[in-house]
């Protein structure tokens, strides 16, 4: 049962709105500050007019959207990212609503899922993606999530919208497990049938945003709703020039594709598939593909709108930074001295100026939004003492963006990077004699030879850097790092005293590795020994593993691997264990041990039938 207490949370948001620290002003002279001095745009009939008229709902979305992204992470895939976005706005552009400027994203959750948030932003998951979705299904699956913001549909069911105003909220609530009962009844295993206790562990931060956004996203539609839907994403995807028969087929592939039990996914937020595949393919004989208007005024529309807003809540000081928002999972699950995070995962503005830009990705205001991300980030390394400063990194980000404009047309901003990054390489370059120095003293920490490998990936020191830093991982259990490092040091000098010394640390690691990922990048060490060695210690590991976190990490890099079906049994019998340690745990009243239990099963595991019972339980506090 899952219960809202609306009385709670108005004041718990009440009381702690009057102690939030004031927002970071930015000077006028900051790049960042776009909005007070925006280039009049030379061709206004080439930009559809869209005011955001409820402020207050697409801000709600907004930042719905931005918990959403940080708790899941975003698909590192610039090219799926762009081929979203370019098939989502030309399908927006045949539909009618202009009170919200609609935003795309890829977000990394394995589960094939599509789901939109009332205020237009609109979510397709890697593993919808994974299916290998052609442009006519994208399209009609586009804009069937189209149609439910086109129809209010999010606003329209009550309890979404209550959950769409909590998670605007979700670093102010907790989240209230209880879990008394216990898996006693063999015809319910995790109690679900039993009343929530009001004895509980309150769940806070990551855990809370993901228990509340997945409430959100698996709150299913209504049939009426699904037909709508349904109907008018088809002939809004006809009408931008798809095959209204791509509903029909993306229906057959997930059908063929997504296991009917999957009470996670697609099934469950978008039920009904037979009769709807059955519906699609009639209504397709009335609707022809034909060819509509470019979609460029509509995108450079949704990023006037986006910054029209963005000024009017920079004006008023009403964008303060939310430092409660998840940082991302750490991909090789293990501690590392410095996690360099998008600042947009705390900071509302940034979000909204980076969904401004990729709304439509040139011209001069989409170039002041690069140039200011690429500020910020300078300013963050010129923080750092000269040899912390990670030249290389920044570099390579500079980079990314010359070949993203240049692969738009170009634009003048090319020549003001080609300039940093001289700037940048001069200084490496003056840098490197210090760094050398510091290398030969040999008295130096980890974090230096982390620096050295990004700085001067081609020095000829790398392999004696790469050799000590997987020497040293391996000292303190980094795993992950120490197998990618010895791998790397080999590669550095394939036929050298050094990559001998690494591959004799290769194998003496292997018979004591846990972390499957670290296993399954030895699996292609071109090393046949080793990969013997780490291919059956894989294999036993899949079935043995001992943490949540562990399984999971590699699941999300190695979801279509030989044993990833072992990986996931393994993660349910996992989850089920810490399910019943919960439970005792909850009725001895040690509160402590049951939310660290609660916190794993939520942020590793939320597929699990664990996972469901606690959601299922939750209730929110103050």
């Amino acid at each position: 049962m899952l219960r809202c207490r609306t009385g709670h949370f108005v004041a718990l948001v009440l009381a702690l709105g009057s102690l939030a620290q004031p927002s970071l002003a930015i000077p006028s002279e900051d790049p960042a500050s776009i909005a007070e001095a925006r280039p009049t745009d030379p061709e206004p009939a080439a930009i559809e007019p869209i005011e955001i008229t409820e402020v207050r709902l697409y801000r709600q979305s907004a930042q719905a959207a931005q918990a959403a992204l940080a708790y899941y992470g975003r698909v590192d895939d610039p090219e799926a990212e762009r081929r979203l976005r370019t098939i989502g706005y030309r399908v927006a552009e045949r539909s009618d609503d202009r009170r919200f400027p609609f935003s795309f994203y890829l977000i990394d959750m394995p589960v094939p899922n599509a789901f939109a948030l009332p205020g237009g932003q609109i979510f397709v998951t890697r593993g919808m993606f994974d299916l290998g979705l052609d442009d006519d299904m994208l399209a009609n699956l586009l804009g069937h999530e189209i149609a439910h913001v086109n129809f209010d549909h999010g606003v329209r069911m009550q309890r979404r919208a209550n959950w769409l105003n909590i998670l605007s909220q979700a670093a102010l609530v907790g989240v209230m497990i209880g879990a008394d009962g216990g898996p006693s009844n063999p015809r319910d295993p995790y109690g679900t049938s039993a009343s929530p206790s009001r004895r509980g562990s309150l769940v806070q931060g990551t855990a809370a945003t993901g228990i509340v956004f997945t409430e959100l996203l698996m709150r299913k539609f209504s049939r009426t709703f699904e037909d709508e839907a349904d109907v008018e994403g088809q002939r809004l995807a006809a009408a931008a020039g798809f095959d209204p028969l791509g509903a029909s087929r993306l229906w057959e592939l997930m059908i063929e594709r997504i296991p009917r039990q999957n009470d996670y996914g697609y099934w469950r937020t978008h039920p009904f598939s037979d009769q709807r595949q059955r519906a699609a393919t009639v209504r397709a004989r009335d609707l022809s593909p034909r060819s509509g208007p470019s979609e460029e005024p509509l995108r450079r529309g949704s990023q006037r709108a986006i910054l029209d807003l963005l000024a009017t809540l920079r004006a008023d000081g009403d964008l303060e930074e939310n430092p409660e928002l998840p940082d991302p999972p750490n991909p090789i699950g293990a501690p590392i001295e410095r996690t360099e995070v998008e600042p947009w995962r705390h900071d509302l503005g940034l979000f909204l100026e980076m969904s401004a830009l990729e709304a439509w990705p040139t011209g001069a205001e989409a170039d002041a939004l690069r140039l200011a991300r690429l500020e910020r980030l300078e300013a963050r390394e010129a923080q750092r003492p000269p040899l912390d400063r990670e030249l290389g990194e920044l570099i390579r980000s500079i980079e990314t963006e010359i070949a993203a404009v240049e692969a738009l047309g170009g634009s003048p901003l090319v020549a003001t990077l080609r300039e940093k990054i001289v700037a940048l390489e001069t200084e490496q370059a003056e840098q490197l004699p210090r760094a050398l120095a510091v290398l030969d003293e040999g008295v130096f920490q980890t974090p230096f030879l982390r620096t050295f490998l990004s700085n001067y990936p081609d020095s000829e020191r790398v392999a004696e850097v790469a050799l000590s830093l997987g020497r040293a991982d391996a000292r303190i259990g980094r795993q992950d790092s120490a197998v990618e490092h010895y791998l790397q040091a080999r590669r550095a000098a394939p036929d050298s005293a050094i990559a001998d010394q690494a591959l004799a640390g290769l194998r003496a690691l292997t018979p004591e590795l846990d972390r499957l990922t670290a296993l399954r990048s030895l699996e292609a060490s071109g090393d046949a020994e080793l990969e013997r060695l780490a291919s059956t210690r894989l294999t036993e590991q899949a079935q043995r593993f001992e943490t949540l976190e562990n399984g999971a990490a590699f699941l999300r890099r190695h979801p279509e691997s030989d044993q990833a079906d072992a990986v996931r049994d393994r993660l349910e019998s996992l989850a089920r264990d810490l399910y019943g340690e919960i439970v005792l745990y909850q009725g001895v009243g040690d509160h402590a041990q049951a939310l660290e239990r609660i916190q794993q099963i939520l942020e590793h595991a939320p597929t699990t039938a664990a996972a469901e019972a606690l959601r299922q339980r939750a209730e929110f506090d103050a």
